[in-house]
């Protein structure tokens, strides 16, 4: 399994589509090459400001599936 270094440089869009979100980003990627410690992962790394700005977006994308799913399933009890 190849591992990389991934930098979200810029978040351009969020969109949702059926059960999916889907996120616009501007990323630079590296190849990483695998440390024993770290194990086979890659890393994502995000500027505190730009981590605010993708939670908000999340929870706006979270919120509109939520209108789309009956009441009875909200609860988060499927």
């Amino acid at each position: 399994m190849k591992t990389y270094d991934i930098e979200i440089q810029r978040l351009k869009s969020a969109s949702h589509f059926k059960g999916l979100i889907e996120l616009g980003v501007e990323v630079l990627v590296q190849p990483r090459a695998a440390k024993d410690e770290q194990g086979l992962t890659s890393n994502i790394s995000i500027a505190v400001d730009d981590a605010r700005t993708l939670l908000i977006l999340l929870k706006q994308q979270l919120a509109e599936l939520d209108k789309l799913n009956p009441r009875s399933r909200r609860s988060g009890r499927h």
